[in-house]
């Protein structure tokens, strides 16, 4: 296991799925994490089973002042910034284009591309200032293909995957590590909501079919270590059997 003793780590999305299984796991690793999620209550509960290892930070990434405010208060409490998760992304409203209501495909721009713009733009100067750090885009391949009814997390998966480019385009002389990683399918909530939309074939997966959260999250954790280098500004698949290898969770 990588070891991230006396490392900081800013997860968003922290309340469920891969972002509170990434908590344990990097926590587990020696980090302390701050987890931020608009869900107040969870992360509360989340910050409370990991202790003193954890801070819970209710935040909308879409509001570039409220992620800054919790970039100022992960440093208050733990005193640097080493590792940012940009895990928060919504897949509702599902819908053809001819159907999906403008302001709801617009959240999903808000959150799954903008929210990570603001995370980076609010810890980068953090960073350089510290002298390096990395940043993981939780991506999709959807970002790299079409899917019915996914307009809006096509396009914003898309541009996030992009942004990872361009931070190790402009950053990478300056220490700064950017890293994507296209998980699959995982058995997370967001698969639930697909799979009630009844569109697109991955809503006919069975729960079987999906990967548990803790993959991605190992596979995160991985791609913080130095034999991860290989793959700076670009991304990851854990549908690779080699990378599976790697990480260590060929099944």
């Amino acid at each position: 296991m990588t070891d991230l003793t006396g490392k900081v780590a800013l997860i968003t999305g922290a309340s469920r799925g891969i972002g509170a299984a990434a908590a344990r796991t990097f926590a587990e690793a020696g980090a302390k994490v701050a987890l931020l999620a608009r869900s107040r209550e969870s992360i509360i509960e989340l910050a409370g089973e990991l202790g003193d290892a954890a801070l819970a930070i209710p935040c909308d990434v879409s509001r570039y002042w409220e992620v800054e405010a919790a970039v100022q208060a992960t440093l208050d409490t733990f005193g640097r910034l080493d590792i940012v998760i940009n895990n928060a992304g919504v897949v509702e409203p599902i819908g053809r284009l001819e159907d999906i209501d403008p302001e709801g495909w617009a959240h999903v721009i808000d959150i799954n591309l903008k929210g990570v713009f603001n995370c980076v733009r609010a810890a980068l100067p953090v960073m350089r200032a510290e002298g390096g750090g990395t940043f993981l885009g939780v991506s999709s391949g959807a970002a790299h293909g079409p899917v019915e009814g996914w307009s809006h997390y096509c396009s914003s998966k898309a541009g996030a995957a992009m942004l990872t480019r361009c931070i190790d385009k402009e950053e990478r002389e300056n220490g700064i590590r950017a890293i994507g990683l296209s998980p699959g399918t995982v058995a997370t909530q967001m698969q639930k909501e697909i799979k009630a939309s009844g569109i697109n074939p991955v809503s006919q997966l069975e729960w079987s079919d999906h990967i548990p959260p803790e993959w991605p999250a190992k596979a995160l954790l991985w791609m913080c270590g130095a034999e991860a280098d290989e793959f700076l500004g670009q991304e990851i698949s854990l549908r690779d059997p080699d990378i599976r290898s790697r990480v260590g969770v060929t099944s």
